[in-house]
């Protein structure tokens, strides 16, 4: 058994797959590019949180749909697993089709942080309730920071609500992917992965690309100002919008709902 498999290994990144997972102390982080799964063995020792959280939240920008943490092989107390995995759901809960579906077996995780969790007593009970989830409602697409991507990804938004049934959606859905891709066309200047799905009468978007640097918005632009207008212009179609910082860059998304647009043309 290698060093990396070892749930021992105190020093060196864990490697799986090929891919270096994040690993402090005697936690280590195994995802299969073959799976939606991903297993946490080992200690969770509160020093080991972050990178166990980045390690999650990586792997939840680089696949579309919920991921299945698995914690049969995790000796951890459940609180501070579940406080883990509760905020890590938090934080993905309006990105397009993102989740944790976890396997607990031993049921570690009790309280507060089991009532806001999706547990599941066996891997196949979690693979079940993953295959339930309907992927076909995700559309992706990976673009680069030109003046092109805009276009591109309006398409994409159009394309989605006519095959969602959200019609009245696809005209402040363009507007708000318009104003986050080009932030990253004029700021970012890295490949973009842009992401959208349905859920219920609304529709999630999120923009990832792999600059750290926090878009700033300052409320309402001065009249004499030439530009930042666009996260306002996002502010004021979306019911929600936000960023998160990510290991190598970060995801702005925001939410749209039907019934916003309704109230809003009556």
């Amino acid at each position: 058994m290698s060093r990396a498999e070892r749930p021992d290994a105190r020093s060196a990144p864990g490697v799986h797959n090929g891919t270096i997972m994040p690993m402090d102390v005697q936690c280590l982080v195994e995802a299969d590019e073959s799976s939606a799964v991903v297993r946490l063995s080992g200690v969770l020792e509160p020093a080991a949180v972050d990178r166990v959280r980045d390690a999650l939240l990586a792997r939840l920008c680089d696949r579309p749909g919920p991921i299945v943490v698995d914690l049969a092989r995790l000796r951890s107390s459940g609180a501070t697993a579940g406080r883990l995995l509760a905020e890590v759901r938090y934080t993905v809960a309006d990105w397009p089709a993102a989740d944790l579906l976890v396997v607990d077996p031993a049921r570690t995780v009790t309280g507060a942080a089991a009532a806001q969790l999706s547990i599941w007593a066996t891997p196949d009970e979690a693979t079940a309730a993953l295959a339930r989830t309907p992927m076909a409602a995700v559309l992706a697409a990976d673009l680069t920071p030109t003046m092109g991507a805009a276009r591109q990804a309006r398409e994409m938004v159009a394309d989605g609500c006519a095959r969602w049934g959200l019609p009245e959606l696809t005209e402040p859905g363009c507007i708000a992917v318009t104003e986050m891709v080009n932030n990253v066309v004029a700021h970012a200047l890295t490949p973009m992965t842009v992401r959208l799905a349905p859920r219920d009468d609304s529709l999630h978007i999120a923009v990832r690309d792999h600059s750290r640097r926090q878009p700033a918005y300052a409320g309402l632009a001065p009249l004499t100002s030439t530009g930042g207008r666009g996260l306002l212009l996002i502010d004021t179609v979306a019911r929600r919008w936000g960023s998160t910082v990510v290991p190598d860059g970060k995801v702005v998304w925001c939410v749209l709902h039907a019934e916003d647009e309704a109230a809003y043309q009556g």
